[in-house]
């Protein structure tokens, strides 16, 4: 059963342009992907391990900071509340969030815990010859807590969406969530999560929730292979979870749609698949932008199923420019269109 309509062009091109005036805030646990690049001629004497001859460092925004540099390039004005320490890292990724235009000052130090950092060890070829994790996974609470919720309430009011990015590693709390719904709902606020499984509870009152297939599998303990099977898993998600909508993203397969108020597939659009890597990301950032700027649930599945096509097509995490994302869905569509009338 369908639960909305669907974008012509003109309505598409609306919708993108409406992105501009978005301001969106993304709560959840950042990180700072650290690439330690070097060239390899050797193996170590010491253990059969190669030696990296190191070349040079790069620096990349991750976790819930790529949610929000993905809704910055599709040219919302984003806002980021999430936890860090009080390390080189945290002033790196400050940095780098600043360069993009997002907002940063919602960032709580928590001098217990090292800013969420992955080091990754590559050769100028791109293999990864290991990779190095600085984190703390202990829920905020406390003093902490209290600061991130003020950072929110600080935020919140000037937010058309809200999107919690969830990936276990302490910021986001049952408290925090709810906190995060009530408010929102006051202000008739959309609110997405990027959930994990361990936390499905917490997510109460969401407006929708984006897991992906193995997570519903999961959280469902039902197996997702066609798209019935994800409709039935769909369901009992929203039971479980007691959100309002759950988009399921099924990589090659697509995405499936499930609210009380019915269920739409949307079959994968990617010409080719490079990298999944912050897909996810991408999704829930043009969901919100689309949400915001006034389009249905199945309106805005429907872009960010574009938007997934676009970015599994390129290398490691990626974001996707309005016109990019306009030129995508006309393409698309003109591809669909032809091929009915072939038939």
């Amino acid at each position: 059963m369908s639960i909305g309509r669907m974008f012509d062009h003109a309505h598409a091109c609306a919708t993108v342009a409406a992105f501009r005036r978005a301001s969106l805030l993304v709560v959840g646990d950042v990180m700072l992907d650290q690439f330690v690049v070097g060239r390899v001629h050797r193996i170590s004497p010491e253990a059969p391990v190669p030696v990296v001859e190191h070349d040079h460092d790069e620096f990349r925004i991750g976790g819930a900071g790529n949610v929000a540099h993905n809704a910055r390039a599709l040219g919302a004005r984003v806002e980021l509340v999430g936890l860090v320490g009080a390390d080189r890292s945290n002033d790196i990724l400050r940095h780098e969030l600043a360069a993009q235009g997002i907002g940063c000052d919602g960032l709580v130090v928590d001098t217990h815990r090292p800013t969420t950092t992955k080091q990754r060890i590559v050769t100028t070829r791109n293999q990864q010859v290991a990779r190095v994790d600085y984190e703390s996974d202990a829920e905020a609470a406390g003093t902490v807590e209290d600061q991130l919720i003020a950072q929110i309430d600080r935020h919140l009011d000037h937010a058309t969406a809200i999107i919690v990015s969830d990936y276990l590693k302490g910021a986001i709390t049952r408290r925090l969530v709810a906190h995060v719904v009530g408010r929102a709902r006051e202000r008739s606020a959309p609110v997405l999560v990027d959930p994990k499984i361990p936390h499905i509870d917490y997510y109460a009152g969401a407006t929708l929730v984006t897991p992906n297939h193995h997570e519903a599998e999961i959280a469902t303990h039902l197996r997702i292979r066609t798209d019935d099977d994800a409709r039935r898993a769909g369901h009992v998600f929203l039971e479980r979870a007691r959100c309002e909508g759950v988009l399921i993203t099924r990589g090659e397969h697509g995405m499936s749609l499930v609210s009380p108020a019915g269920d739409e597939h949307f079959p994968a659009v990617a010409r080719e698949v490079a990298d999944v890597t912050g897909a996810g990301d991408t999704v829930i950032a043009t969901l919100a932008l689309c949400l915001a700027a006034g389009a249905g649930a199945a309106e805005a599945a429907q872009m960010a199923n574009y938007a997934a096509g676009l970015v599994v097509g390129r290398f490691g995490p990626a974001t996707v420019l309005p016109a990019e994302l306009i030129a995508e869905f006309a393409g698309s569509r003109s591809v669909s269109e032809n091929s009915l009338t072939r038939s």
